[in-house]
């Protein structure tokens, strides 16, 4: 009964401590649904060999959605025109951040962390498909059938309703309201189960988890990332689910860097994906995707441990500081209002996972529905 006590106080100290940045977060990935037009993203895609692919990776950072997520808006955009270079890159800095996750990474983790996590996701996209496109120059793309259709209730197809004229038809107040919904009722569904398992997790590794040990083989170095790689890249877990379990792991001991690889790869990659994306891309493609992300993060690993070192910075003493800036009141209130949201996505998560009723269908990847409709639901 003592360790389930223990257990819970570290989770339930992790949730206050990232609440707030936890609605600011998924809020704002919200309101990208509803102001980032899909068919936008994808005219810019299919044409160029390397500004396909800076434009894929800078626009997937701050984009809302898992590793699994993330499949079926990525053949989207292949469908409608985008290359392999801009899918490769596309595929590689979604997961590995959104502005959930950077929001929650500050929360947790460190400024320092918050900022180098997404330029590693955006490097090591630039390099997969810069490498993909150098080795698959594009081809000529056909006329992209792009989904123009309206993002806030379908009012329009977009087809025969141009976009100037569609602009007109919605107010700023409507299209608030449409992100808003969206953000604390599909996004924050898509996100809740694994987030709590995260803080689970995370709580585990406080409680029973000996610091010697940890220090002992994940302190730092060069054979630290590949044990991190090891583990992370086999495994399934969201970007913000991914950030308690690294917060934890660095205060039992384990290095910023080693933990920054444990970012990089986790939500980017598992044996699901994988499968997919032979499909989706071919097996060069592929293998070039996995070589990239896992390279990238172990330098940029090895680096953000030199830049502490240097520094003289305690990653164990900073972790955690912003979100002690926050009143604890505003942490609760925030807390109680995510424990409120996440009510009926974790019924329905509990539902599927041992197949009460037949709601839903689970695709595997602990997403919901959400996670295959496409490109539309960048959306996860």
């Amino acid at each position: 009964m003592h360790l389930l006590a223990n257990i819970f106080n570290e989770s339930w100290q992790l949730l206050l401590d990232a609440g707030v940045y936890i609605l600011f977060g998924i809020l704002i990935g919200g309101l990208l649904k509803v102001f980032l037009s899909p068919s936008y993203v994808a005219r810019h895609l299919g044409q160029g060999r390397y500004s396909s692919v800076f434009k894929a990776a800078l626009l997937g950072i701050p984009l809302p959605l898992c590793s699994c997520g993330v499949l079926p808006a990525a053949a989207s955009l292949k469908r409608q025109g985008a290359n392999n270079g801009a899918t490769t890159a596309f595929l590689i800095s979604t997961p590995e951040s959104g502005i959930d996750s950077i929001s929650v990474s500050y929360a947790l983790l460190d400024p320092l962390m918050t900022v180098a996590r997404p330029l590693a996701a955006f490097v090591s996209a630039l390099i997969a498909g810069g490498i993909e496109n150098t080795y698959n120059p594009p081809r000529p793309q056909l006329a992209m059938a792009a989904d123009l259709s309206c993002a806030v209730d379908g009012c329009c197809s977009g087809v025969d309703c141009p976009p100037a004229e569609h602009a007109h038809h919605h107010t700023l107040l409507e299209k608030i309201r449409a992100g808003m919904g969206y953000a604390f009722g599909e996004l924050w569904g898509d996100l809740a189960g694994w987030f709590f398992v995260g803080l689970l997790l995370a709580g585990l590794i406080s409680a029973l988890v000996p610091d010697d040990l940890i220090t002992a083989y994940l302190g730092g170095g060069f054979i630290a990332m590949l044990l991190m790689l090891a583990f992370g890249i086999p495994l399934y877990i969201c970007a913000t689910a991914s950030t308690p379990i690294a917060a934890a792991m660095i205060l039992k001991g384990v290095s910023p860097g080693a933990a920054l690889v444990f970012l990089l790869v986790g939500p980017a990659t598992n044996m699901a994906t994988i499968s997919v994306l032979v499909g989706l891309l071919g097996k060069r493609a592929t293998a070039v995707y996995l070589t990239c992300i896992a390279v990238t993060a172990v330098l940029f690993g090895l680096t953000l441990d030199w830049i502490y070192a240097i520094n003289g910075i305690s990653a164990k003493a900073v972790v955690g500081q912003a979100g002690e800036l926050i009143p604890y009141p505003l942490q609760l209130a925030a807390t109680l209002v995510i424990l409120a949201l996440s009510v009926r996505p974790m019924i329905a998560l509990i539902r599927r996972w041992f197949k009460i009723g037949g709601g839903g269908s689970d695709n595997g990847c602990g997403c919901d529905g959400g996670c295959g409709s496409g490109i539309s639901s960048k959306e996860k």
